[in-house]
C-alpha cells in the first residue's frame, strides 16, 4: 500500500491494510487520479509513513517478495500469538507463501509441520527449509496420528480444498488462518469448531508497523524469499509458467536493468 486515510479505526490500530480508503501499490488510484504501477514502475514517490526500511544485509531482489508474502504470513502468526517458542503450527501448501512461513516460524523458535497433498516436496521442506515434520494430507494414517497436535495452521492454498481434515489437526482453541484465496466457497463443518472451541479466521498482508517488524526479523536471521530473477520481456512466459506452478517460489522482475524506456 502507498496510502490510507490515517484516521479510521484500522489505521489508528496500525492495520492500514484494512482501511476502506487504502491505496494499493499496484493498480490503485492515487489522490490525483493517477494509477499506481507498483513493481512495474521505473520510479515511485510515496508518503514517508508508508516506507519500509530494508536491512542492508539483505539483497533487494530476494527481499522484495517479503513485502507481500513475508508480511502475509508474519502478521497472523504475530496477531494470533503463534510466534511463541515451543508452539506448533502447520503450514498448508509449500509455495510462495508457505516456504516463507516456514522460514519465519523457525526463526521464531516454533515447531513447524508442512502439510501437502503429496510426498513430492518432503525433502525440500525438511532438508532445505528446516521444517520439523511433513504431513501428506491424503494419507489417512498420517492425518490420524497428527490429530489435535497443532496450536495454529496457516493455510496458504488458493485452490478449493476440504478444510475438515485440517481442522482435526488443531488442538483445543486452535486457529485455522486462511491467507490463500480460493475462488470458490469452502465447505466449513461447524461441529469441529463447536466441540474444540476452534476458530477459522482470515488475514491479509500486514500493517506498516508489523511489516517493518517482519523486515527487521528477516534481517536478523537472513531470511529472504526463494526467487527466480527475470527480465521484463520474460513476463508473459512467467505468467504461463505460473499457471503450471512452475516456479520456486517467486518470480522477481529486474525492472531497472531490463525495462527499456519508450523512444
Amino acid at each position: 500500500m502507498v496510502s490510507s486515510c490515517g484516521s479510521c479505526e484500522t489505521c489508528t490500530d496500525d492495520q492500514e491494510n484494512y482501511c476502506p480508503k487504502m491505496i494499493l501499490t499496484s493498480g490503485g488510484k492515487y489522490y490525483d487520479d493517477t494509477i499506481t504501477y507498483g513493481g512495474y514502475s521505473d520510479h515511485m514517490v510515496c508518503e514517508e509513513d508508508y516506507i519500509i526500511r530494508i536491512p542492508e544485509n539483505l539483497p533487494l531482489d530476494a527481499t522484495a517478495p517479503l513485502l507481500c508474502a513475508g508480511t502475509t504470513v508474519y502478521s497472523p502468526m504475530k496477531y494470533h500469538g503463534l510466534d511463541k517458542p515451543g508452539m506448533h503450527i502447520g503450514v498448508v501448501g509449500l509455495g510462495g507463501l508457505g516456504h516463507v512461513a516456514v522460514k519465519f516460524a523457525k526463526a521464531m523458535g516454533i515447531k513447524v509441520t508442512v502439510i501437502s497433498t503429496s510426498d513430492r516436496k518432503r525433502d525440500e521442506a525438511l532438508t532445505r527449509l528446516g521444517a520439523d515434520l511433513f504431513l501428506v494430507s491424503r494419507d489417512p494414517e498420517q492425518m490420524k496420528d497428527a490429530m489435535g497436535t497443532m496450536d495454529g495452521i496457516i493455510d496458504t492454498v488458493s485452490a478449493t480444498h476440504p478444510v475438515l481434515p485440517i481442522l482435526d489437526l488443531l488442538k483445543y482453541k486452535g486457529k485455522l488462518i486462511m491467507v490463500g484465496a480460493p475462488d470458490k466457497p469452502l465447505e466449513l463443518p461447524v461441529l469441529p469448531l463447536i466441540f474444540g472451541k476452534k476458530m477459522v479466521v482470515g488475514s491479509m498482508v500486514g500493517g506498516i508497523k508489523e511489516t517493518q517488524e517482519m523486515m527487521d526479523l528477516a534481517g536478523k536471521h537472513n531470511i529472504t524469499a526463494d526467487i527466480e530473477l527475470i527480465s521484463a520481456d520474460y513476463v508473459n512466459t512467467a505468467m504461463e509458467r505460473l499457471q503450471k506452478a512452475d516456479v520456486r517460489y517467486r518470480f522477481v522482475i529486474d525492472v531497472a536493468n531490463t525495462l527499456k524506456p519508450s523512444p
